[in-house]
Order: structure tokens, then C-alpha cells, then sequence
């Protein structure tokens, strides 16, 4: 069995067990539950449910394992001849969530 959610824009085809990392939400500590409303897509193997966009009624819930950082990202600037450049660099905060439940 597995369900497509959405989350901050951004679609996770998850089932039960899963690990996934969503966007960083406040506020949201260790060991807590999250809940995800947005279920666009539930199949169990013979029977596959398409919401419009929604599946009515349908939920999947997952524990909060913490806080990660994602990859390092380097943004330079560069303008030729002028000596000038610029270096800088971003690591995107995410939670990663173990999915519990998913429920029509």
C-alpha cells in the first residue's frame, strides 16, 4: 500500500515505514507526530483511489525522527575585471519524518 502526499509544494510517493525529509515547520520538536492532509493518491494493490485533487477523508501520519541539514549549495558571483567576487554558501534545514499510518 502506498499514497502520493503533498507537502510544501512538493509531492512524496510514501508507504508505511518510509523516511522522508520535508520542508522545516515550527513548531515541531523531536518524537512528535505530523500529519499529512494532502493525500492526492491511495493504492493497495488491487484498488487505486485518485482524488480530484483530494482524496476525501484520507490521512498519513508519521513520527519526527529530527532536525538534518541538506547538501551544501555554493552561490558565487563573478564580474570580470573588476576584481570583484563573491562567495557564499546555503545548507536548507529539513525534518526527517518516518511514516506510521496511512488511512482512507
Amino acid at each position: 500500500m502506498y499514497a502520493i502526499v503533498e507537502d510544501s509544494g512538493r509531492q512524496f510517493r510514501v508507504s508505511q515505514g518510509d523516511v522522508i525529509e520535508v520542508d522545516l515547520r515550527d513548531p515541531v520538536g523531536d518524537r512528535d507526530a505530523i500529519e499529512f492532509d494532502r493525500v492526492l493518491m491511495i493504492e493497495d494493490g488491487e484498488n487505486s483511489v485518485i482524488g480530484q485533487p483530494l482524496v476525501p477523508g484520507a490521512k498519513v501520519t508519521g513520527k519526527v525522527q529530527g532536525l538534518v541539514k541538506g547538501e551544501k549549495l555554493v552561490i558565487q558571483h563573478f564580474k570580470r575585471r573588476k576584481d570583484s567576487r563573491t562567495r557564499t554558501g546555503h545548507r536548507q534545514k529539513y525534518l526527517r519524518v518516518q511514516i506510521e499510518k496511512i488511512a482512507t
